[in-house]
């Protein structure tokens, strides 16, 4: 059975904002090699509509070799996103669920293959709740944000996990590589 696993970033205070954390190169190389480790990944339409950016970046190669390396792994990767307000998508690499979350991560765990990354918050709370995500990978980033969306938002109960293991990058921040205590 593939695991699930929840990787995001998040600040010191807990909030998800993908324009407050602060990539570098040892990051965008950390989640391009990341990426390789996966057969897909599945967003919400807000989280998919900004990492729609890289692909900007692919049609306009930035000077930074690393965020040029991520920019083809996030391509390369297929992803489901989940929205109720979304008709299409236009992304190659790109198509919107036809199920609910639940059915649909059901039968993507019981397919042979790599692992399956969630990386949206919303995503990521529902499927918590669902007792669905087998790791989190919470790269918390050295600056506090203030306000924001939180990333547990909207839990049925209190969840209590297990520190497997953790990374340090040279910049500051630092992943928590988390199990579900109840797995």
């Amino acid at each position: 059975m593939r695991k699930v696993i929840a990787a995001i970033n998040i600040s010191i205070d807990g909030f998800c904002d993908h324009t407050a954390g602060l990539p570098d190169e040892e990051i965008h190389q950390h989640y391009s090699d990341l990426l390789g480790e996966g057969d897909v990944m599945l967003y919400g339409r807000t989280t998919y509509q900004l990492m729609e950016y890289w692909r900007t970046v692919l049609e306009n190669p930035s000077e930074e070799k690393s965020m040029n390396e991520f920019a083809r792994a996030i391509d390369k990767i297929p992803k489901i996103v989940f929205s109720h307000t979304l008709k299409t998508v236009d992304w190659e690499t790109a198509r919107l669920a036809t199920r609910k979350l639940e059915e649909e991560v059901l039968e993507l765990k019981q397919q042979t293959g790599k692992d399956i990354f969630v990386g949206s918050p919303s995503l990521i709370s529902a499927l918590t709740n669902l007792n669905l995500i087998d790791e989190f990978q919470l790269c918390v980033h050295p600056v506090v944000v203030g306000a924001g969306l939180q990333l547990f938002k909207n839990l049925d109960d209190k969840l209590i996990f297990r520190l497997s293991r953790t990374k340090t990058f040279s910049g500051g921040a630092i992943i928590l590589y988390y199990e579900p205590k109840t797995k």
